[in-house]
């Protein structure tokens, strides 16, 4: 038998609406091929996502079970992976708190990912208190179920930096070996150009295709995608970089020979937009196609999707309560233990 320990996946998606193709080529298509190469646990992060949702917890709470469809609609499988609500797990919860007390306001400040999050939504210094630990609720989330891996955009690199500082803090005070560090899972396309150009694909900036749009949505959407503003006629040379249509062509298209045959026809000029953005729409529909049929199957009983949701947290709860009871036996929080 061999020595080799299976490696430990936890990751995760804060409630704020359905998937789109942005998650899908970050993160999804890695998930899905983990889960027959490692333990894998799928947060439906709905504490973290009421962080800078206040007054929008119905939108967070309804949009759990929209989230646990796309997971299935894509191929994740419930035997294999576990797909829990973050705050239904309680232990989480009590283990972020102790992982507070290690940690400075002034290092949470200078987290990039948070700096750049509180620009991005106008907090300047009236920041949610539950937004700035953020980290430390991430951190909480990994070290939980002991993940050895973790699938995340370049964006959330501190995230993983600050959690390990956090593992190695927790076992230098208690001297012992108790939580475990994490790597990083980056996949090869890591972020994904939102349709206008000028952001990351976000559902809030309406700038994303759904993983369960309509043919007419996807067509629509493909229309309207940012190519080269000086490429006003087939004839003329077009430039690849920064051209919303061929970024998406390079994450989504398997052959990349035709795709470097498009970009070389457009670079030289004869090749107008309307060219590239059908062969995009076709390599889209046939993508999303199935996973729309996937989704409305299991739409068809929201009830056994909710089974499963529920069994999958039960799993979670057993995990992370005996990570927990290894924290508390650590500081001593044993009083009535026999």
């Amino acid at each position: 038998m061999s020595d080799v320990k299976q490696p430990v996946v936890l990751t995760g998606d804060r409630t704020t609406g359905p998937l789109h193709l942005g998650h899908y080529i970050g993160s999804l298509r890695a998930r899905v091929k983990l889960q027959h190469e490692a333990q894998q646990f799928l947060l439906l992060a709905d504490t973290q996502a009421l962080t800078d949702n206040v007054g929008r917890h119905q939108k967070v709470t309804e949009n759990v079970i929209e989230v646990a469809l796309d997971y299935l609609a894509v191929g994740i499988d419930p035997a294999r992976s576990t797909i829990f609500i973050q705050s239904q797990v309680p232990e989480l919860a009590e283990l972020m708190q102790y992982l507070l007390n290690l940690v400075s306001v002034a290092r949470l400040e200078r987290n990039p990912t948070i700096k750049a999050e509180i620009q991005l939504r106008g907090f300047e210094r009236d920041i949610p208190a539950g937004f700035l630990t953020y980290p430390v609720s991430q951190a909480a989330d990994i070290t939980a179920f002991k993940a050895t891996h973790v699938p995340v955009g370049d964006d959330q690199l501190p995230m993983i930096e600050q959690t390990n500082e956090l593992v190695r803090r927790f076992n230098n005070t208690v001297e012992r070996q108790v939580l475990v560090e994490c790597e990083a899972v980056l996949s090869q396309v890591t972020r994904l150009p939102g349709l206008d150009g000028k952001a990351k694909m976000s559902k809030s900036l309406g700038n994303a295709i759904p993983l369960g749009a309509s043919p007419d949505e996807i067509t629509k959407a493909v229309n309207s995608m940012y190519t080269d503003p000086n490429h006003l006629r087939a004839s003329d040379p077009g430039q690849v970089e920064g051209n919303v249509v061929f970024a998406f062509l390079d994450a989504f298209e398997p052959d990349v020979q035709k795709v470097d045959e498009l970009k070389a026809h457009y670079r030289r000029g004869g090749l107008g937009d309307s060219v590239v953005k059908r062969v995009l729409n076709e390599r889209l529909q046939a993508l999303i196609e199935p996973i729309r049929t996937r989704r409305r199957e299991f739409e068809g009983d929201r009830a056994e999707v909710l089974n499963i949701v529920r069994r999958g947290t039960m799993r979670a709860r057993e995990v992370a309560g005996g990570t927990l009871s290894e924290v508390k036996g650590a500081l001593g929080l044993t009083y009535f233990d026999q």
